[in-house]
């Protein structure tokens, strides 16, 4: 791909030549037939244009497939959270077009490697517990975290590939033009064009980073602030180690984030995993952090700070550290 824009992947959804098992439209039934499906219904907010060869698996119209795609659009945005598997995403697909003819429905989700209506397995059961925890508004995997994204000990910036499909489906269409035009520009070598694209990006709230191989990725930038904890501020003591130890828990790694809320200063609360590891847990088991009971009342969260203070580790060495809600109170005083 060179430097292509991965969220542009053009030639990821063109039939295969070489791969006997992949599906007509270059894509497995797997969560890649989903992100092929995101990004064809981003391309059709852009152009009004359909994905080339979905003629040889559908029997009606252009007209009529353009239709398919504006009212399946419509549905991803609105669903929440969107499809992330292959069985939601040929769910809302059939709910959809559930009017609409059969063999075009079947062509429809072929063309995407998506499972037919006859082998879909229901997926909500009465009674059946919610995939996510309680008051979760909805969850993404990061891109790998640089350490110097971490700003204290819980709070941390992240970067979601636009290309996963609840982000593909939204980004703006002026950030999108002006990814391309970004990228066409640094083939050029114009870099003083690419430079103010990719500011026009950013102030969107997006970015333009390099990937493992070299490759340029359109990513959606999030500030996380970490439910439940509230770690001391840089200038207090432990503020320092607190920050050291979640640059050690996340540096290098993605990141699996379940989103609660927004706080007033624009950061999405969440729960962050880090293999497996849930990262709160970690910070309060080591002494470095507190329990923000005023925000959050897990029982568990309260357990783990107490284990730690019991054996004086971190910032309970301490005889009498000073909470950091406390702390940013008198300092808010004294600059009044």
């Amino acid at each position: 791909m060179g430097n292509a824009l991965r969220c542009l992947w053009a030639e990821c959804c063109k039939p295969s030549t070489t791969h006997d098992d992949l599906g007509p439209h270059g894509v497995t039934a797997s969560t890649v037939g989903v992100s092929a499906l995101a990004r064809d219904l981003f391309d059709f907010e852009i152009t009004s244009q359909v994905p080339e060869g979905l003629d040889r698996h559908v029997v009606s119209s252009k007209k009529a497939q353009a239709n398919w795609y504006r009212k399946i659009l419509v549905a991803w945005k609105e669903a929440n959270p969107p499809p992330r598997t292959p069985e939601e995403a040929s769910r809302l697909v059939i709910q959809t077009l559930k009017n609409h003819q059969k063999a075009d429905v079947e062509g429809f989700l072929a063309f995407y490697g998506l499972p037919s209506p006859a082998s879909l397995v229901e997926l909500e059961v009465p009674g059946a517990p919610s995939a996510w925890p309680h008051g979760v508004k909805f969850e993404f995997e990061t891109l790998p975290v640089d350490a110097k994204a971490v700003a204290d000990g819980d709070t941390v910036t992240v970067y979601v590939d636009v290309s996963d499909p609840r982000e593909s489906a939204n980004v703006p269409r002026e950030v999108h033009e002006a990814a391309i035009e970004r990228s066409k520009a640094r083939t050029v070598r114009n870099y003083t064009k690419a430079d103010a694209l990719h500011k026009r990006i950013a102030d969107a709230g997006y970015w333009v980073i390099n990937g493992a191989n070299n490759e340029e990725i359109l990513a959606r930038k999030y500030r996380i602030r970490l439910r439940g904890i509230d770690a001391p501020e840089s200038k207090m003591p432990y503020g320092k180690e607190a920050k050291d130890e979640l640059i050690k828990l996340v540096q290098g790694k993605k990141l699996r984030v379940q989103v609660y809320g927004e706080d007033r200063y624009g950061r999405s609360v969440g729960d962050i995993y880090c293999n497996n590891i849930f990262v709160q847990e970690m910070m309060l088991k080591k002494g470095f952090a507190w329990h923000y009971a005023a925000y959050d009342k897990r029982p568990q969260l309260a357990l783990w700070e107490k284990e730690a203070r019991a054996r004086r580790v971190g910032l309970w060495a301490s005889s009498n550290p000073e909470e950091p809600w406390e702390w940013r109170k008198d300092h808010r005083r004294g600059a009044q």
